[in-house]
């Protein structure tokens, strides 16, 4: 739970009073934290840099056990990125050390840059996301969420910005519930219990809710979907969902790859490159958790989700190298490596969300490409569209949320890289270059005229080691982005 509070530090009764400091100016015009501050500051070992941190006990100036002291750095260093790792940072080691509760002092003041909605905004997402723990496979819970953090600000701030907890915890709720299923381990979120999972929640939220199973898919003709799933005996779903609210004028439809688990099929992937491959339905947590948020906060703007859900697995009826598939637009796939697989999953999707929805704008999320990964690193989604105006309001929710995208080039001639002989279109390039960009390519092909984006999270679906405010795991990267960028469009 978190709040807004605008206490008197000299009555107030906490557990824990936890302080940013920065390292060359003030940020806090409240007189008694700004003494505090200076107390701390009086030890060698503490100057306000990043990373620094100190601890009182017992203060006489202030009934908190602890007052815990922490560094940002240099003022023209701090923004709200920094505001949220601040939070996440002092969250997680309260929760380390078995506290209850935190009281976080918000910095204002003429020096502050930022305003202070975003910095509550920041701090709010640090806070809510850094309070989590997924230890649903541990016998022993040894870490847990604190029961109450609240944020220390001045009495008209709490009642101007009383409603921003409630959203912000909405949509970290959100992003929570992505990264347990992210994390969840395959053998827990085969594509028929991954779709009960979605389904459940989605229907809490009075979403519509539909689901095709593999004889509807084939009626409908999902070739290219159905021939990633031919391997598993987990048979293939696709799971819709619609938020309509009264007088929405435009349609936005978002499209996630819901791979449960990508072995490669026939072109299995080495050891080193399976293990994780849990992470390849990132895609689809984004969306279905993006649904069911904005169906939360209650948005005037029509969304559908529209995720496909396989597991690909090599086995005696698993597609082979050299097939070639009809998908659902009528286009003949030449499949020349089946660990190409999210792209094919996806053309199908993007083709009956087009035919059935004729979106305003239609934007898929997958991690697709290990090409993309070399290009931005772990941390940066690569994003692709034809309409540039689209490709940089991505950017900008993505720089405020701070899950970061870049857009990429798509040039015309790089599609030489993707002819087939036998078919339409090869279902990977023929060059071992540019792999983002032609997978990319190829889902264009069957976006048609459609204001269309492609953002590719291969990097920054998953860490292995914990951050200020992500465990090691699913981020849920997306799911901010998206409300951020649909609350714009």
């Amino acid at each position: 739970m978190i709040n807004l509070t605008s206490v008197d530090l000299k009555t107030v009764k906490t557990e824990t009073l936890i302080i940013p400091v920065c390292e060359d100016k003030t940020i806090h015009d409240n007189q008694a934290i700004s003494l505090l501050i200076k107390k701390a500051k009086q030890l060698k070992e503490f100057t306000g840099k990043k990373d620094d941190e100190v601890v009182f006990y017992d203060l006489e100036e202030i009934k908190a056990k602890r007052v815990m002291f922490l560094g940002l750095g240099e003022l023209e260093k701090i923004d709200a990125e920094t505001l949220r790792a601040f939070a996440g940072r002092a969250v997680k080691k309260c929760m380390k050390i078995n506290l209850p509760e935190a009281l976080l002092a918000v910095p204002c003041g003429k020096n502050m840059k930022i305003e202070i909605a975003s910095v509550l905004e920041a701090m709010m997402e640090g806070a809510f996301l850094g309070n989590h723990v997924f230890d649903k496979y541990k016998k022993e819970k040894k870490i847990k969420p604190l029961e109450k953090i609240e944020l220390l600000v001045k009495p008209d701030e709490a009642k101007k910005y009383s409603g921003l907890p409630a959203r912000i915890s909405t949509v970290c709720a959100g992003t929570i519930l992505a990264r347990e299923w992210v994390s969840t381990p395959s053998n827990d979120k085969r594509p028929e219990q991954f779709t009960k999972s979605i389904v459940t929640l989605a229907g809490k939220e009075k979403l519509k809710v539909s689901v095709l199973n593999e004889k509807e898919l084939k009626q409908k003709k999902f070739g290219a979907m159905l021939a990633v799933g031919a391997g598993s005996n987990s048979k293939a779903r696709m799971v819709v969902l619609e938020y309509s609210p009264k007088n929405a004028k435009n349609t936005i439809a978002l499209v996630g790859k819901g791979v449960t688990f990508d072995s490669g099929g026939i072109n299995l992937k080495p050891s080193g490159s399976l293990e994780d491959m849990k992470i390849d339905m990132s895609g689809a947590a984004a969306v279905a958790a993006t649904l069911i948020t904005v169906a939360k906060l209650k948005l005037n703007v029509k969304v559908v989700g529209v995720i496909p859900i396989v597991e690909n697995m090599p086995s005696g009826s698993a597609s082979r190298p050299g097939d070639v598939v009809k998908s659902y637009n009528g286009k003949t796939v030449e499949i020349g490596n089946t660990d190409a697989e999210g792209r094919l999953i996806l053309i199908d999707a993007l083709s009956f969300c087009i035919k059935k929805y004729k979106p305003h704008t239609i934007i898929d999320i997958a991690t697709l490409t290990g090409a993309c990964v070399v290009a931005l690193g772990e941390k940066i989604a690569g994003v692709f569209s034809f309409d540039d105006g689209l490709a940089k309001a991505i950017e900008l929710s993505g720089k405020k949320t701070h899950e970061r995208c870049w857009q990429l080039p798509m040039p015309d001639d790089y599609k030489e890289l993707l002819k087939s002989d036998l078919a339409d279109i090869k279902n990977i390039s023929n060059s071992r270059w540019g792999g983002a960009i032609t997978g990319a390519l190829f889902l264009a092909e069957f976006a048609g005229d459609a204001r269309w984006a492609h953002i590719d999270i291969a990097g920054p679906a998953y860490i292995k080691k914990e951050d200020e405010y992500c465990g090691a795991g699913g981020t849920g990267f997306g799911v901010r982005l998206f409300c951020d960028l649909l609350d714009k469009l």
